[in-house]
């Protein structure tokens, strides 16, 4: 499991670089997410993504370093041209609805298609759904039930987040994360055994940029329906 730990050393030797990318529609909380989780803050006057924006934090993971390179896309449909190229490389994504907006949650299939369909990420992206704004459960248009149905079907992780009192951010990222890791970690011991033992270090002590998981991806059922 992923150690919290701070928000980047700049010294720290990293292992591992994984790119991950944030999809939805505008005013979902995309960039609140990432505000809470790259520099644990959040904005109650936060302005409209224009285009492409990243940030990064190092974690450990089971004493590795890893650098999540973290994408926020801007939602508005005048940007997804320019932001499709964006997704390529991408070995994470995080499907972000509003809990209080109901096309929010209707628009998610549309986003998915783009991420699977068009090429832009690897083919075994790991992806969860988030229900974001958990906290407007007064005004909830999307039930939890709906949302889990959805991803079930879909194959997805699913978590509801409240970017504004912190609640299960952390928990949706390191879900990712450990999740690409453990693939990632997978099919470096595949590698390192159809080597041989000719020279068993090889793989050690060497930054990867990954390009995307391995061909199979472990059975989400176990983390699928948090909420």
């Amino acid at each position: 499991m992923a150690s919290g730990g701070g928000y980047g050393d700049p010294n720290q030797k990293i292992d591992y670089v994984f790119k991950v990318v944030l999809i939805g529609d505008s005013a979902v909380g995309k960039s609140q997410i990432l505000a809470r989780f790259a520099r644990n803050e959040f904005s109650l006057d936060s302005k409209a993504t224009i285009g492409v924006e990243f940030q990064t934090r190092t974690l450990v993971i089971e004493h590795k370093s890893v650098k999540a390179q973290i994408w926020d896309t801007a939602g508005q449909e005048r940007y997804r041209a320019v932001t499709s190229a964006y997704y390529r490389g991408a070995v994470g994504a995080m499907l972000v609805y509003d809990i209080s907006k109901r096309q929010t949650f209707n628009h998610i299939p549309r986003w998915l298609e783009e991420l699977q369909l068009r090429g832009h990420a690897d083919k075994n992206i790991v992806i969860i759904l988030i229900g974001n704004k958990s906290d407007l459960e007064n005004q909830r248009a999307v039930s939890t039930e709906d949302a889990k149905e959805f991803a079930q079907k879909e194959g997805l992780f699913f978590l509801e987040t409240s970017a504004l009192e912190a609640t299960n951010v952390e928990a949706a990222f390191l879900t990712v994360l450990n999740e690409i890791f453990n693939i990632v970690n997978k099919k470096n011991l595949v590698a390192a055994e159809n080597q041989g033992n000719d020279n068993p270090a090889t793989l050690a002590g060497k930054k990867i940029v990954v390009p995307g998981p391995a061909q199979d991806i472990p059975a989400k059922n176990n983390m699928c329906c948090r909420s």
